[in-house]
Formats: structure tokens, C-alpha cells, sequence
């Protein structure tokens, strides 16, 4: 049997292109369901200066954009996008602008029990679409709650330092990498794609990539 292409994806929770990128892989993944993959998330701060306790929306994006206002026209264009990829980003529900730092903690904490690519999806979907600040524990206890993590283990583990050098190690690698901009697939552990590629593109990288696991290994 053929050895499964193990994709790296570097992304965050509020990047909305790592919304649509991961939608985009699902799709890909799917086209080719001959190809047999491994899919691990790891961590990025998108903005690595918002403080632990994050920050009003409308300050992040006067700070980035210069203006809420500013933004509107770039959030409508990808509003649109993710639309054409079932997904609902509602820009104008979004009050907070968290630190993500406890929810790469949650997905490191499903990615123990096989439940990442859920718990990614719950944050996202939270965030995008439901307007949820993701620097409440609570919200973040429900989050691994609708997952089928153990609220009250959650909950306790949130409140300690639990894994925090390791998400900030991997962040840092992701870095002295060279990855600027994310999502970021790394195929193999040796191919890198950058941004939310379309499934096309996407399937076709990854079977190349197994065709040559698969030659190699002959």
C-alpha cells in the first residue's frame, strides 16, 4: 500500500484566506481519492503584536488598514470568495481580534485525539461567520465542546501554560522557514505552495508528489 503524502498546513485561525484554503484543500483532497494523505495544521500569528487579551476590531484594522473603512472594500471581495466556497465570512459581525494562541493550543489538543481538522473548522466558523472572541476561555471551552473534547479537562488546561513554548517554537520555525504569507502547504515535507490555491492546483500537487513517493520507494 501506498504511502500516505503527508501536507503541512501553516496557517491561522484569522486568516481568511486560510478560511477558504482549507475548504480548498477538502475539495482537492476529494478529487483525488486514489491518493491517500496525512493532513497536520500548524501554527502562525497573522498579527504576532496583538496582546493576549486581544483587541477591538475596529482598532486592528485602523492600525493595519489605516481604517475600518479601509478594509471594507478588501472584506467584501473576500466575503465573495469564501461565499463561492460555501463559506459565510461576516465581516461585520467580528467585534474582537483575538490572540490566537490559545486556539492553536485547542487544535494541538484535538490533533491528540485524530479531531483537528474539526476543531480548526469550529474556531474558523466561530470566528468568520458567528462573530465569537476567541480570547474567551468559555467560548473556547464550547468550541472543544462541540468537537467532543473533555470540557472540563479544557477548561483546566487553558488555564495553565500547558504547550505554550512548543506553539511558540513551531511559530518561530514556520518564520526562520521563510513563510511570510499563510496558508503555506508543505507537501512531503519538502514542497511548499503558497496561498489558497484552488483545488485543481492543489490536487494535482499532491498527486505529483505521490507518484513520485511512490516511484521512489520501488
Amino acid at each position: 500500500m501506498a504511502a500516505p503524502v503527508r501536507i503541512d498546513v501553516v496557517s491561522d485561525i484569522v486568516c481568511p484566506w486560510c478560511f477558504i484554503g482549507k475548504r480548498r484543500l477538502e475539495k482537492a483532497i476529494a478529487q483525488i481519492p486514489d491518493v491517500p494523505v496525512e493532513v497536520h495544521f500548524r501554527p502562525y500569528y497573522l498579527n504576532d503584536w496583538i496582546p493576549r487579551e486581544g483587541i477591538s476590531r475596529n482598532d486592528y484594522l485602523t492600525q493595519k488598514f489605516g481604517s475600518p473603512e479601509r478594509y471594507s472594500g478588501i472584506a467584501t471581495r473576500v466575503a465573495a470568495t469564501a461565499a463561492q466556497d460555501g463559506l459565510v465570512y461576516d465581516k461585520d459581525h467580528i467585534s474582537r481580534q483575538p490572540n490566537t494562541i490559545d486556539a492553536h493550543r485547542l487544535i494541538r489538543w484535538a490533533d491528540a485525539k485524530g479531531l483537528a481538522p474539526q476543531m480548526k473548522q469550529r474556531l474558523m466558523d466561530m470566528y468568520f461567520t458567528e462573530g465569537a472572541d476567541l480570547t474567551d476561555r468559555e467560548v473556547l471551552v464550547q468550541a472543544a465542546a462541540d468537537v467532543g473534547l473533555d470540557a472540563a479537562t479544557v477548561r483546566a488546561d487553558l488555564a495553565t501554560d500547558k504547550d505554550e513554548a512548543e506553539i511558540e517554537q513551531e511559530v518561530e520555525q514556520a518564520k526562520a522557514a521563510g513563510i511570510q504569507g499563510v496558508p503555506f502547504y508543505i507537501l512531503a515535507g519538502k514542497y511548499g505552495i503558497s496561498g489558497a490555491q484552488d483545488p485543481a492546483t492543489l490536487a494535482q500537487a499532491i498527486r505529483q508528489v505521490a507518484e513520485e513517493q511512490n516511484a521512489a520507494a520501488q
